[in-house]
């Protein structure tokens, strides 16, 4: 399998979205698929915020209990289209 870009790793849920928040440690877009390690399609990328220099992504889960995350990297899949 080709290698991953990883995009960050799951720092909470959020209590009032239930997106997964993630530090950004890469190029990514709203919209951008994310990947679990095993390829594995987590959810979408929903927001972009926080400083510049060290933002932080909010990703809509697509899985049941996204609070298991906790503290997994995740990696960037294909562009949505």
């Amino acid at each position: 399998m080709k290698s991953l870009k990883q995009v960050g790793t799951v720092l909470h849920l959020s209590k009032s979205s239930g997106n997964l928040i993630l530090k950004v440690e890469g190029d990514v877009k709203i919209g951008d698929n994310i990947l679990n390690a095993r390829g594995k399609k987590i959810g979408t990328v929903f927001d972009l915020f926080g400083p510049i220099l060290g933002p932080f992504i909010s990703v809509k889960p697509r899985i049941e209990a996204p609070e298991r995350l906790r503290g997994e990297a995740l990696f960037l899949g294909k562009k949505k289209r």
